[in-house]
C-alpha cells in the first residue's frame, strides 16, 4: 500500500528495527515496523523521525505493516530550529495520538494535523495555531464544546464573565454554575476568542490578537477540558511551560 503519513512516535524494536506509530491519510492510524533503520548505513532512518510528513510503501506483514520504502514529503525544518515550536508540535501530535485508535481513515483529521505542522513551521505565533487546532480537533472527534448557550439550561450566553464545565461539555451561565459542581471561571474575552476560533477559517482566526493573559486562560481552559475527556494528564504542556520560562528569563537577562 502506498500511503502518506505523519510519524507520531517510534520505539526501538529488536536488534536494529523500529516500531512506528503513523497517522496516514489513507488508513488512519497504523503501527508499522521499519526494519534495519537503527543500523548506521540505513537510508530510511532520516525519513522516519516524529512529526515528519512522509510518503511510504507498506507491505502486509504477518501482524503488522512493514515499511519497504520511505521518502520525506516535508520535514518542517524551520519548526525544528525553535524549541518552543517543537514543544507545540509535540503537543499537537500527542493529542492526535491519545484521541485516535486504529479505526480506519479520517482524512479531515489528517488534513488538520498537516495544516497545523505547516502553520507552526511558518508562523510567528504558535499558541494561536495550537488553540485553533484544539478547537477543530474537538469538532472532528465529536467533543465540540458548547460556547453559545448554557450547557445546563440552554439559555443564550450573555456578554459577561461565565463558567465552564468539562463534565457538561461547555459554558455554564452564572445562575446554573451555583448548582453545577466542578465549574471553572471563564472571562468574556477568552470566551469571545474561543467562539471566534470555533466558527472561523484559520485565516480569519489568525487575525485575532488576544493578550498574553487571555492566551494563558484559553490554554488552561482547553487543557482542563481535554484532560477531562482523555481521563488523564498530557505530557507535553509541562515541557512547553519549561521552555517558555527559560526563554523569558533569557530575555530578562538580556534586558538587564
Amino acid at each position: 500500500a502506498r500511503v502518506e503519513a505523519v510519524v507520531l512516535r517510534h520505539s526501538d524494536w529488536g536488534e536494529a528495527d523500529r516500531m512506528l506509530w503513523l497517522f496516514t491519510r489513507e488508513l488512519g492510524k497504523v503501527k508499522a515496523i521499519a526494519k534495519g533503520v537503527r543500523k548506521a548505513r540505513s537510508r530510511k532512518a532520516g525519513h522516519l523521525e516524529p512529526f515528519t510528513r512522509v510518503s511510504l510503501l507498506l507491505a502486509r506483514g504477518r501482524d503488522l505493516w512493514i515499511v519497504t520504502q520511505a521518502e520525506t514529503v516535508d520535514a518542517y525544518l524551520a519548526l525544528r530550529e525553535d524549541l518552543l515550536k517543537v514543544g507545540y508540535a509535540s503537543y499537537a501530535i500527542e493529542l492526535l495520538d491519545r484521541f485516535t485508535y486504529e479505526e480506519g481513515e479520517h482524512t479531515s483529521l489528517y488534513g488538520l494535523v498537516v495544516d497545523t505542522l505547516r502553520r507552526l513551521n511558518e508562523s510567528e505565533d504558535p499558541s494561536l495555531v495550537v488553540r485553533y487546532y484544539e478547537i477543530r480537533l474537538l469538532d472532528y472527534l465529536g467533543f465540540r464544546p458548547l460556547l453559545f448557550q448554557c450547557a445546563v439550561c440552554g439559555n443564550e450566553i450573555k456578554a459577561e464573565d461565565q463558567f465552564f464545565s468539562a463534565a457538561q461539555g461547555g459554558v455554564v451561565c452564572p445562575a446554573c454554575a451555583k448548582r453545577t459542581p466542578g465549574t471553572i471561571p471563564v472571562s468574556v474575552e477568552a470566551l469571545r476568542y474561543l467562539r471566534h476560533f470555533q466558527r472561523s477559517s484559520f485565516r480569519d482566526a489568525s487575525r485575532a490578537n488576544p493578550s498574553v493573559s487571555v492566551y494563558r486562560e484559553m490554554e488552561n481552559l482547553m487543557h482542563h477540558y481535554l484532560t477531562y475527556i482523555l481521563e488523564r494528564g498530557l505530557k507535553t504542556p509541562s515541557f512547553i511551560n519549561r521552555v517558555r520560562m527559560e526563554k523569558q528569563s533569557a530575555e530578562e537577562e538580556k534586558g538587564d
